[in-house]
């Protein structure tokens, strides 16, 4: 049984409503910096569109990294995020790669106003009860614009690269995701738990000193139809996925189905999306472009999902038909060595979708 401290826990699910409308005493969305004017924007279509800037860590250095990430802020991203990997993962495992709470701690003191997260965190590579202390500690140096980003974990090769529990297989690891977010939410609304679980045991576990945020926001990433997705339901304050708009709109309903059978309202769900995305004003240009990059990353492509490539115009149609679902923050993936002119004219494609 777990035992509350006199101070409070933080927010109830049934008072919480996502990043997007969430109370706070500094921050009024998931991507704003601090303010002191309390406004609020509850529903999602009233809000505006906001970007966020997945720097990989990967083929890069630490003054590269920084660099991108303060021209991202000073270009108005309303985010910044990085992977959670041991090892590269797109072309030779050899490549640097930065690990991702450090790089975002020394973020911290740097920035001013943008969000900071994972995206996402792996949930094998560390006991909740760090993740906890490892967010809370974001969350003091960065003045209160922390976001804890989390996911299953899916690159195997680095798990038996470092001798880490890869699980018997995707469900268990969802499973392990699960409880694992069950005691995050706990740990950092104030509990002090006991628990004795499948994956994870505490005795009389605090996370001390508590979160700035009063409710310190996670986002699950990921797409499982049965397991992940029904995580998302019951703990998540965001959701991230990628995908055709189709496949988006099919997770959307199974999503639904999840929140009606627990009794959430999948609006308090900020809705998160992410795009390689790569702007000129020529669509040839931007392949060019784009080729050169991953031929810096050692490779010819960065998966599967759609790649957003060309001129603004295109760029944002492209985005639309997510908008139309309900997806309020957009994720930009920046490989490096990090497109200038993408960071500087990513408010073109904002101005676009708020036109329509």
């Amino acid at each position: 049984m777990a035992r509350r401290r006199s101070r409070g826990s933080g927010a109830s699910r049934a008072s919480r409503s996502g990043f997007g409308s969430r109370r706070s005493t500094t921050t009024s969305g998931m991507n704003d910096g601090p303010r002191n004017d309390g406004a609020r924007m509850t529903a999602a279509v009233h809000r505006p569109i906001r970007f966020g800037a997945q720097i990989w860590s990967q083929a890069t250095d630490w003054p590269g990294f920084r660099d991108a990430a303060l021209t991202a802020e000073a270009a108005g991203w309303d985010s910044v995020w990085t992977w959670d990997h041991l090892l590269a993962i797109f072309g030779p495992s050899e490549q640097p790669i930065i690990e991702g709470w450090t790089a975002l701690s020394a973020l911290g003191p740097i920035t001013r106003r943008v969000r900071l997260g994972l995206m996402v965190g792996a949930n094998t590579f560390r006991n909740p009860g760090l993740t906890a202390k490892l967010a809370t500690t974001l969350d003091h140096v960065s003045g209160g614009r922390a976001v804890l980003g989390i996911g299953g974990a899916w690159f195997e090769r680095e798990h038996d690269a470092f001798g880490l529990d890869f699980g018997a297989g995707i469900g268990e690891r969802l499973d392990r995701l699960d409880e694992s977010v069950m005691l995050l939410r706990r740990l950092l609304d104030g509990e002090r738990v006991d628990h004795a679980g499948r994956f994870y045991i505490f005795r009389d576990a605090v996370c001390e000193p508590r979160p700035l945020q009063p409710h310190l926001p996670i986002l699950i990433g990921g797409n499982g139809p049965r397991k992940t997705l029904r995580t998302v339901a019951l703990r998540g304050d965001a959701w991230n996925t990628n995908g055709t708009a189709d496949e988006v709109r099919e997770r959307l309903a199974i999503l639904d189905a999840h929140c009606a059978a627990v009794g959430r309202d999948r609006s308090e769900i900020e809705l998160t999306v992410s795009f390689p995305v790569l702007l000129r004003d020529r669509r040839a240009d931007a392949e060019r472009a784009w080729a050169d990059v991953m031929a810096h990353n050692g490779t010819s492509n960065a998966g599967s999902v759609p790649h957003l490539l060309g001129p603004p115009v295109e760029v944002a149609d492209a985005i639309r038909p997510f908008v139309d679902l309900g997806f309020r923050t957009i994720i930009v993936r920046l490989p490096a060595p990090y497109d200038r002119e993408t960071i500087d004219r990513i408010g073109e494609v904002g101005t676009l979708l708020a036109d329509a």
